[in-house]
């Protein structure tokens, strides 16, 4: 992602726990290390954020949850324009799709599709709901619909929803009115519990992480039907590893398609695995410490060199290089930022 400074990182936090909100950082393009420079509580529990050109937006993963678009010409990011009710509780996720911004509501089960202003900011005029309908046979967790993730597919024609409570991968399509329309539901197995999704560079292949199960479902997407089929569900941590209770909480894969890499709380390390030419064929090399506690988020720097762990319950945002020929992360250092949530670059 490009924004209008480089060599910036934005870390979002968990402003109830303690967190700073939107956490400014320099990229030290060299080490991959970062330096703190600033931060801004101006909207609740900024927990996932994306960039889009000159600005950067999050969502206020909050009962009532919201929208909002930051400047980042400024040190710290300020507010463009004031945050938008997204009519959806718990926002996890979101996803810059065309005019619009996407989120995925977590609490209420539901994704949000907002227009935006020729400047970028949100405006609630216009705004449509998808609400999700179904659950899963998880007793605690998969009572209702959580939407946790919503992003477009690399052909930009279509919206992704992964939903943990459903076991279910949405595609969506736009109305000419700019809403939602739901375009074909794909099953997953039944109580893995799906949350985060990330596409492999060709477009023809999808990387399904899910929670419930510490496993990752490879997937072929097929861009021309809006169409995911699952092909094969593994694990994301060695045989005989485990030694509790182990949540997948992110997927990355690499711009150039070489490696894939999971983040798993409770175990607390990421994974890192080898992609074939195509795509489909996957193997795990290894795991190595996340470097803190429960890693929330997995990021890789613009350069392709170094991968990033927010490590919420240790405060801290630890950066690995990667090696080019494994794929397996090397510890650099760590920066302390309390409950942080999420890492991207501008």
């Amino acid at each position: 992602m490009s924004g209008s400074q480089s060599g910036r990182a934005y870390i979002g936090s968990f402003t109830a726990a303690g967190g700073r909100g939107i956490v400014t950082a320099r990229l030290d393009p060299e080490d991959g290390s970062l330096t703190l420079l600033d931060a801004t509580d101006a909207l609740p529990d900024p927990s996932y954020l994306t960039v889009a050109g000159p600005l950067l937006y999050a969502v206020s993963e909050t009962r009532d949850g919201a929208v909002a678009a930051f400047r980042t010409d400024t040190t710290p990011a300020v507010l463009a324009a004031p945050p938008v009710p997204v009519d959806g509780a718990g926002p996890t996720h979101l996803a810059i799709w065309g005019d619009r911004v996407l989120t995925a509501n977590y609490g209420s089960g539901s994704v949000s599709s907002l227009p935006l202003r020729a400047d970028g900011t949100p405006y609630p005029a216009g705004r449509d709901v998808l609400r999700h309908t179904g659950s899963g046979p998880h007793p605690q967790r998969q009572q209702a619909p959580h939407a946790h993730q919503i992003l477009p597919d690399p052909s930009g024609r279509w919206a992704v929803s992964v939903d943990l409570g459903t076991d279910s991968v949405r595609v969506c399509a736009l109305s000419d009115e700019g809403g939602l329309v739901l375009h074909h539901e794909t099953a997953l197995r039944p109580g893995s519990g799906p949350r985060h999704l990330a596409f492999h560079p060709s477009g023809r292949y999808a990387y399904v992480l899910n929670e419930l199960a510490p496993t990752l479902t490879v997937c072929r997407w097929d861009a021309v039907e809006g169409a995911l089929r699952p092909l094969t569900e593994l694990p994301v941590l060695p045989d005989g590893s485990a030694r509790g209770d182990a949540f997948p909480s992110e997927v990355v894969v690499a711009p150039d398609g070489r490696f894939l890499w999971t983040a798993t709380r409770g175990e607390d390390v990421v994974t890192t695995f080898a992609l074939d030419a195509t795509g489909e064929a996957i193997t795990l090399v290894g795991t190595v410490s996340c470097g803190g506690r429960w890693p929330r988020d997995l990021a890789i720097d613009p350069s392709n060199r170094f991968l990033y762990a927010a490590n919420e319950r240790s405060g801290d945002v630890t950066w690995f290089a990667v090696d080019q020929e494994s794929g397996l992360p090397v510890r650099g250092g760590s920066v302390r930022v309390p409950a942080p949530s999420c890492v991207v670059f501008g």
